[in-house]
């Protein structure tokens, strides 16, 4: 068999929404995108979203909205892909990493105090997999020291713990529509924030800094545009906006059939000798957004490829951001900075999970996993 370690969920409404789109003469930012912003914002319960390129843009832009740049420093996890700590680099601040929790992967809350300069201007917790960090925590750490949150909120839009959602404890979280993520527009992310004031900031910074966009200048009576700020250029257009809208409409349907998947997963894996799986905290709502296991770090090379021979898709999350060359050349990190995610980063693998995959492909995918292993 050929299983795939993704396949999106584009239906044929969607597909019909994208060519209502391209059959207009409005291509960028306009009123699918305002339609998509309304709607996100109603799904998590929080008054502004703000569609943009990629969720590394949403990071970005939060940080520049709350004024944090040279000289700052951002408290944030080593477990997650590089956009997460690249953004706070791309604002010229320092990020600071934080051990993980050795069973989830989340960062550690229990450790961040012990990071905190005078130069900490916020943190960045990381939804890893689907699974949401104590935000409790950290939203108590976070108002001590007059720090702001910004969730990385990729991996998990429809998660929830202890009955909060994402984004209503963080000052602003941001969101991924990539390619392989739960609702998915190529390439696309998104903002929220609870203050009107950073709402408009934003809604500049997205689009060079200027106070119109293009809907406003060209489908309203015309006025004079003014660059108020110096911005970027990471709007979202109609065409992602389009493709969205009708994936949030089913994204609880979507959920479902991945949760079901998931629990298939850990009822055949736990215990069984020579794999470990993540926890799931309780009073949890787990997107369900990857599924990994952890096997032998001396072993795991040879085991992914062993599957990939198999016909199974398969992918590393993560390798941590410490290790990578770049941060070691840049900061001087080593081997043993931070050992929780430096183990799961050498025993992890990631199996497919999507709402298409069926269970006969999954039977197949857990075949193979138990002979390799």
């Amino acid at each position: 068999m050929k299983i795939e370690f993704f396949r999106h969920s584009v239906d044929k409404e969607d597909r019909e929404r994208v060519d209502e789109v391209l059959r207009s003469i409005f291509l960028t930012t306009g009123s699918f995108v305002s339609e998509f912003e309304e709607k996100f914002s109603k799904y998590l319960n929080l008054p502004y979203t703000i569609g943009l390129t990629s969720c590394t843009a949403a990071l970005h832009l939060a940080l520049l909205a709350w004024e944090i740049g040279e000289g700052d420093e951002v408290i944030t996890t080593p477990m997650s892909f590089c956009a997460t700590s690249n953004a706070v680099m791309h604002a010229g601040a320092t990020p600071v990493f934080v051990d993980v929790e050795e069973d989830t992967g989340n960062i550690n809350a229990e450790l961040i105090e012990s990071k905190i300069t005078k130069k900490t201007k916020a943190i960045i917790p990381v939804h890893l997999y689907g699974q949401m960090c104590d935000m409790k925590k950290i939203r108590q750490i976070a108002d001590r020291y007059k720090i702001i949150i910004i969730e990385d909120a990729a991996h998990c839009i429809e998660g929830m713990r202890d009955n909060i959602k994402v984004g209503q404890l963080g000052d602003a979280a941001c969101f991924s529509f990539y390619a392989t993520k739960n609702i998915t527009s190529g390439e696309g992310g998104a903002i929220t924030v609870h203050d009107a004031k950073k709402d408009e900031i934003l809604r500049m910074l997205r689009l060079h800094g200027i106070d119109k966009s293009a809907a406003d200048r060209y489908t309203k009576r015309y006025k004079h545009w003014d660059m108020v700020v110096l911005g970027w250029k990471y709007n979202m257009d109609n065409i992602q906006g389009a493709l969205l809208i009708g994936q949030l409409a089913r994204i609880e349907d979507l959920l479902k059939k991945r949760q079901s998947l998931y629990e298939r997963y850990v009822d055949v894996f736990t215990g069984l000798k020579g794999i470990r799986l993540m926890k799931t905290k309780s009073d949890i709502n787990h997107a369900c957004h990857l599924f990994t296991i952890q096997v032998d770090e001396n072993k795991r090379d040879e085991i992914l490829l062993s599957l990939q021979d198999k016909g199974i898709g398969v992918a590393v999350n993560y390798r941590p951001i410490h290790l990578l060359s770049y941060y070691r050349s840049h900061f001087g990190f080593k081997e043993g900075d931070f050992p929780v995610a430096e183990s799961i980063g050498k025993r992890t693998i990631s199996l497919p999970l999507y709402p298409s995959f069926t269970e006969v492909e999954q039977d197949y995918v857990i075949e193979q996993v138990k002979k390799v292993i």
